[in-house]
């Protein structure tokens, strides 16, 4: 399997070579020249397997220049950091008691080190570029540059602190994350490791960092230290590949639950920011899961939606800070590997169209590549009162707790069911465990929060619902700020060179 570029035409490179540029020279970012396909036996093959053999398994079919062991290694380094025996459990909530054929599986993807569905495929990139640097004999090192809206940058630190040749550094809106997702990055030891705040959003993050990665002088100055740079973001396949595979593991869960049969059809619903995950569940699709329609779920910030709607994406609009901080974007990079695919590979046109969005703010796709979205995409976005009714909901009727990018999910899939009827199995990708967002969720409890601190916070909500503590959580209150640096926008790339040069 080769990589191509979404931007122009470069030379097919492969699997480890992408990993490791993270983005493509010309801008655009590494899809597979064709997406593998997977049959029906091999999705049953699947359902006695653990996750590390699903995931070596899914993996085999677009990193073939790893070896069958050489994934195994991964998988198992990778995932022995989670908390449950499945890595990704299934809650099975029947949401419509009217309708108890309509299961939906709550996929919780936050057993891992930092309680978000990002350690995923972040426990997995270390290893994935650890085995790509001895595949291409890179001497270098290799600095790993994030901009995060908060779950990303701590799955990383946590993924690549004192991974040997690599450097970490990442960058967050000094007021656009959490508390908590703050303090899990500011106290993250390692040597090789820097956090640093951006005065601005998390979409001035993101644009500083491309901008970084496309300046060629930098990456001269870098390349005179012996540095070279990478991504962790969703940008870089190796960090989206690894979550193709909790689509298929989701979907064997159900199975294994007895909540579907063996090919039966299941929607999906995502809560969605970057594109990332949501990108993830359509090559699943694209591969032969039987997925019937993915449900984009958005915040107020609601560029996605419109774009399903009408085809144009415009991201000239207010930008709301919500209780849904991951989901606070208005750029939304992973667009673009999707444009590409639907558009038949179509680099030219896929460059105009970032183009215009980086000079005008905004495009508009034509109406054949906008027909082919509508038959696989339904997108609904979901304000704060609903997200916290949800939330609400949900506890009452089943003592579950969702966080509150969870319960967005819900909420935009309830809008869904009540506008098409469509009652489908459904995959909900529970994104954060609800004790990253406890002001939130208190909230919505109907629960007083005032004069209580974060930690105080996740004490009352665990004496309330005996919901279990993360462990990285409970333990988070004893850890020492390490990292205090802020930074204008303007001032991200001489940082970079700082931290090179170290």
């Amino acid at each position: 399997m080769k990589y191509v570029s979404t931007r122009s035409k470069i030379a097919p490179i492969s699997s480890a070579e992408a990993i490791l540029q993270g983005l493509s020279s010309d801008g655009g970012l590494f899809v597979p020249e064709k997406i593998p396909r997977i049959t029906q036996d091999e999705i049953g093959e699947l359902v006695n397997k653990t996750y590390e053999q699903r995931a070596a398994k899914i993996l085999g079919k677009f990193l073939t220049d790893y070896t069958e062991d050489e994934l195994g290694e991964c998988t198992e380094l990778a995932y022995n950091w989670f908390d449950v025996p499945m890595r990704i459990p299934v809650a099975v909530l029947i949401q419509d008691p009217k309708n108890p054929v309509a299961p939906v599986g709550n996929m919780e993807l936050w057993h891992g080190p930092t309680s978000a569905f990002k350690d995923v495929a972040l426990q997995m990139l270390p290893h994935l570029m650890r085995m790509a640097l001895q595949k291409v004999g890179e001497t270098k090192k290799i600095l790993i540059l994030v901009a995060t809206s908060g779950d990303t940058g701590k799955a990383a630190l946590a993924g690549f602190a004192d991974v040997p040749q690599t450097k970490i550094m990442v960058f967050y809106p000094e007021d656009g994350v959490s508390k908590i997702q703050k303090l899990q990055m500011v106290t993250q030891t390692g040597d090789n490791v820097n956090v640093t705040a951006v005065k601005g959003n998390f979409d001035d993050a993101q644009t500083g960092v491309k901008k970084i990665f496309g300046d060629k002088k930098i990456r001269e100055e870098l390349d005179k230290l012996g540095v070279k740079l990478s991504s962790a973001n969703s940008i870089n396949w190796g960090r989206l590949v690894p979550q193709i595979v909790y689509y298929f593991s989701g979907y064997v869960e159900l199975i294994r639950s007895g909540q579907i049969k063996l090919g039966d059809n299941v929607n999906v619903c995502v809560p969605t920011g970057n594109f990332g995950n949501i990108l993830a569940a359509y090559y699943a699709l694209k591969m032969g899961l039987p997925v019937k329609k993915l449900i984009c779920a958005s915040n107020i910030n609601n560029v996605l939606t419109e774009f399903f709607a009408t085809g144009t994406y415009n991201r000239n609009r207010k930008f709301f800070k919500t209780i849904t901080p991951s989901m606070d974007i208005l750029i939304s990079s992973n667009l673009e590997r999707l444009l590409y695919h639907e558009s038949g590979g179509d680099f030219k046109q896929v460059s105009r169209y970032m183009a215009e969005l980086n000079s005008l703010g905004k495009y508009k796709i034509d109406k054949k590549l906008k027909d082919r979205l509508d038959k696989i995409f339904h997108a609904e976005f979901v304000n704060e009162l609903e997200t916290r009714d949800f939330i609400k909901r949900v506890y009452g009727s089943f003592k579950y707790l969702l966080d509150t990018h969870s319960a967005v999910a819900v909420a935009a899939l309830s809008k869904y069911r009540g506008k098409t009827k469509d009652f489908t199995p459904v995959l909900n990708a529970s994104t954060a465990s609800p004790y990253k967002f406890t002001n939130a969720v208190l909230t919505a409890l109907e629960q007083p929060v005032e004069g209580l601190d974060d930690f105080a916070q996740i004490k009352k909500l665990f004496d309330m619902t005996n919901f279990k503590i993360p462990r990285n959580l409970a333990e988070l209150s004893n850890k020492k700020i390490l990292h205090a640096d802020v930074c204008e926008k303007d001032e991200m790339p001489q940082r970079v060179l700082d931290f090179a040069a170290k």
